[in-house]
C-alpha cells in the first residue's frame, strides 16, 4: 500500500485528540459540499433557462436562412430550386418575402414588417404553435393576416373578420410624383385572423400574410422573394451545412444558422454562463481556503508524529504527500456529497416543479453530464492546488 496515502487515510477518518480540529474538519467538509452543490445547481439552472429561452427562437427562426447580399430580393430560379430539392440533408424549405409596411386600423397606426410566407412555412418554423387565438394562414382566406401580440395591442385589434386592416407599402421604382401621394404606395385591405406571441421583439416586428398576396401588393413576380428558410433533418450539423451551402451558392448569397441570426442573444448567453461559473467558482475557492486551514492545523496537531517519522528516515516530500492526500480526499468527499445533493435537487425540480417563477411556470433546470464534468474537473484542479499549498507548509526546520 502507498505509505503516504495510508497515513493520510488514517488521519482523515480517525478522530483527533483535539476536539476543535474535529469540528473544523467537519465545517470545512460541509463548506466544500455546499459550494459544490451551489455550483452544480446554478449551472443546471442556467442550462434550463438557456434551453427555455432558445425554445422561443426555435419557434420563430429556421435552422438555416438564405438571403441576398446586395439588395432585398432575388429570383428563385429553377437551378436554385433543384439544388434545394435534391439535397438529402434538407427536410423542408420555404420561400419568404419581407418588406416594411404601414398598418392602419380604425385610426391607430403602426410600422412593422409584412412577411409573406408560403404553405410550407409551418413545416420549417412552428409559428402555428405560438397562436394566442384565431387561426394560421390558409388558402381559404387569402387576404388573412396573423400579427404579433404587441402589434395587436398597439392597434387595439383582436380577431376581427368584419373590419379590415389597411396596409401600405412603397411602390417599386425610384421616381415618385410628390404631388400625388397615391403614386407613392400600394395598399390593400386585409383581415386579422390570428394573433401569435413569442417575445416582445418578434411580436412587435412581424405581421404574416400569404406569399402570393404580398408579391401582388409589392408588384413582384411570383418567383421574386427575399429569402429561403430551411429545416434540416435530424442529426445534421447546421454550421457544417451552412458552410457547404454557402460554397455552393457563392458569394452573392448569405447563408446563416439560427445562432448567427441571433448572434447577440447567443453571445449574451455564453457571457452570462461564464460569469456565473466564475462567481460560484470563487465561492468554491473560498470554501477550499477552509481546507487549507484545516490541513495546516492538522500538521501542527501531528507535529510530534511527523518528527518521529522524519527521524525514522521518512523523506520530507513523503511527509508533504500525506497532507496533500488528506486535503484532496477531504475535498473529494465534499465533491461527491455536494454533487449527489445537487443532482437530487435538480431532478426533483425537473419532476415535481418545487420552485416556480410564477403561478404555473416552474423554474427551468436541466441535468447535463457536461455540467457534472465541469464541476468535477473544477473541483479536482482547485482541491489539488489547495492541498499542495497546505502540504508545502511542512518544512525541515519544523523537526530541528
Amino acid at each position: 500500500m502507498n505509505f503516504p496515502f495510508y497515513i493520510a487515510k488514517r488521519y482523515l477518518f480517525s478522530k483527533s485528540s483535539n476536539n476543535a480540529i474535529n469540528i473544523i474538519t467537519l465545517v470545512s467538509a460541509i463548506g466544500v459540499t455546499i459550494a459544490t452543490m451551489a455550483l452544480f445547481v446554478v449551472l443546471s439552472g442556467f442550462s434550463g433557462l438557456k434551453t427555455f429561452s432558445k425554445a422561443f427562437y426555435q419557434a420563430s427562426d429556421p435552422d438555416i436562412k438564405v438571403t441576398i447580399v446586395k439588395g432585398k430580393t432575388f429570383l428563385f430560379t429553377d437551378s436554385l430550386k433543384n439544388s434545394l430539392k435534391t439535397d438529402a440533408k434538407i427536410a423542408f424549405y420555404t420561400q419568404i418575402l419581407e418588406e416594411r409596411a404601414f398598418f392602419n386600423y380604425q385610426n391607430k397606426e403602426h410600422i412593422a414588417y409584412l412577411k409573406g410566407v408560403d404553405a410550407h412555412y409551418t413545416d420549417v418554423v412552428k409559428m402555428d404553435t405560438t397562436l394566442l387565438g384565431g387561426d394560421w394562414l390558409n388558402p381559404l382566406q387569402p387576404y388573412g393576416i396573423v400579427m404579433g401580440n404587441s402589434i395587436s395591442n398597439k392597434l387595439s385589434l383582436g380577431i376581427d373578420y368584419q373590419n379590415p386592416v389597411s396596409i401600405y407599402v412603397p411602390k417599386p421604382g425610384n421616381t415618385y410624383d410628390l404631388a400625388h401621394t397615391q403614386s407613392l404606395v400600394n395598399s390593400a385591405q386585409m383581415i386579422n385572423i390570428g394573433v401569435y406571441a413569442i417575445t416582445d421583439e418578434v411580436d412587435s416586428k412581424y405581421v404574416f400574410a400569404n406569399l402570393p398576396i404580398v408579391q401582388e401588393l409589392l408588384q413582384y413576380p411570383l418567383d421574386k422573394i427575399s429569402g429561403i428558410e430551411i429545416k434540416l433533418k435530424d442529426g445534421v450539423n447546421p454550421q457544417n451545412f451552412a458552410t457547404d451551402l454557402q460554397s455552393r451558392l457563392g458569394k452573392n448569397f448569405s447563408v446563416q444558422t439560427r445562432e448567427q441570426l441571433n448572434a447577440v442573444f447567443y453571445k449574451m448567453l455564453k457571457t452570462e454562463n461564464l460569469v456565473l461559473y466564475f462567481i460560484f467558482t470563487l465561492v468554491l475557492i473560498i470554501a477550499l481556503f477552509n481546507i487549507i486551514g484545516t490541513i495546516i492545523m492538522m500538521i501542527l496537531d501531528k507535529r510530534a508524529n511527523l518528527k518521529t517519522l522524519f527521524s525514522l528516515g521518512t523523506e520530507l516530500p513523503t511527509l508533504q504527500k500525506i497532507f496533500i492526500y488528506q486535503g484532496f480526499m477531504l475535498s473529494m468527499i465534499g465533491l461527491i456529497v455536494g454533487l449527489a445533493i445537487g443532482t437530487l435537487l435538480v431532478l426533483f425540480q425537473s419532476k415535481y416543479q418545487l420552485v416556480e417563477i410564477s403561478a404555473g411556470l416552474a423554474y427551468p433546470v436541466k441535468f447535463t453530464f457536461e455540467n457534472v464534468m465541469i464541476v468535477v474537473v473544477t473541483m479536482i484542479v482547485l482541491s489539488y492546488f489547495a492541498s499542495k499549498i497546505a502540504g508545502s507548509r511542512i518544512q525541515a526546520k519544523m523537526f530541528e
